[in-house]
């Protein structure tokens, strides 16, 4: 055997696993960007590369629905979501993590099982609640309650801010700080890492999030997000998947940068969160 092949056929060989799920992860995108290049009749046979390529998909695909409102209406709720939610829940952890008053560990166990509650629990009363408020029709149930907080958010900060030593909080009370003092000046230049993960999870969640807008925005389509749309596009267009697919992707791309930029701090965050329980 070659000795120049060996190395790299014992690098295939270690990394078999990871090369394999790599490849299942990357299939489907991959999948999707050839589609969206192909001809209408092309996109429904068994053919994976496109026989000629028709980058002009792209812009029918802005041509047959709306797609830059649908964008900026996701953007809109994606952005003050997380927004608020951030507000809302480093406080919140804040307070669990780090100050002692009674209740805590039952307002922590309060916490744990929101978490666990299904969301169609709370369906029917939360959609009564918005509809007799008038803002049902609109993104904003699915915002304004991100101010107060979102249970896993506040759970995944609480776990990373009790990897900070207690010590820099005393030296910080010791020289006369409040808590809103230390909280903005020692807990959270140090608990960047974990506020970026929380807020991405938040802000991928909005971005993906179907059910949602289905149920509040769905009368009123001025206020439709990139995945409703993109679910109506595909019915109104008789399933022309060259264009749904161009749609997608063109939905994807925001996403895709968002991650590229944070996903140091993402993946920090996540790690340090799991170090103490």
């Amino acid at each position: 055997m070659n000795a120049k092949k060996q190395p790299f056929l014992l690098m295939v060989a270690r990394h078999s696993v990871t090369i394999a799920l790599a490849v299942m992860f990357v299939a489907p995108v991959l999948f999707l960007a050839l589609t969206s290049f192909m001809t209408s009749d092309q996109a429904l046979t068994s053919q994976l590369w496109p026989t000629t390529w028709h980058p002009e998909n792209y812009a029918d695909a802005f041509s047959r629905a709306p797609l830059l409102r649908y964008l900026l209406n996701t953007v809109l709720y994606a952005g003050l979501a997380t927004v608020f939610m951030l507000l809302a829940s480093v406080p919140a952890a804040y307070g669990l993590a780090k100050l002692r008053w009674r209740g805590r560990q039952t307002m922590m166990i309060a916490i744990i099982c929101m978490m666990m509650l299904p969301p169609q629990v709370t369906t029917v009363p939360l959609y009564l609640f918005w509809a007799n408020a008038g803002l049902t029709g609109s993104l904003w149930p699915l915002i304004l309650p991100m101010l107060a907080g979102d249970a896993f958010s506040i759970f995944l900060l609480r776990q990373f801010m009790l990897t900070i030593p207690d010590e820099y909080l005393d030296a910080a009370r010791v020289d006369g700080a409040g808590e809103w003092r230390t909280l903005w000046k020692v807990i959270i230049p140090m608990a960047r890492p974990g506020i970026a993960a929380a807020a991405m999870f938040q802000f991928f969640y909005a971005w993906n999030d179907y059910y949602g807008p289905l149920l509040y925005a769905s009368e009123n389509e001025q206020a439709w997000t990139v995945s409703l749309g993109l679910a109506s596009f595909r019915s109104l267009h008789h399933v022309e998947w060259h264009l749904v697919s161009a749609a997608t992707m063109l939905t994807i791309i925001p996403i895709l940068i968002v991650f590229f930029f944070a996903q140091k701090a993402f993946v920090q965050g996540v790690t340090l969160t799991g170090v103490k329980g």
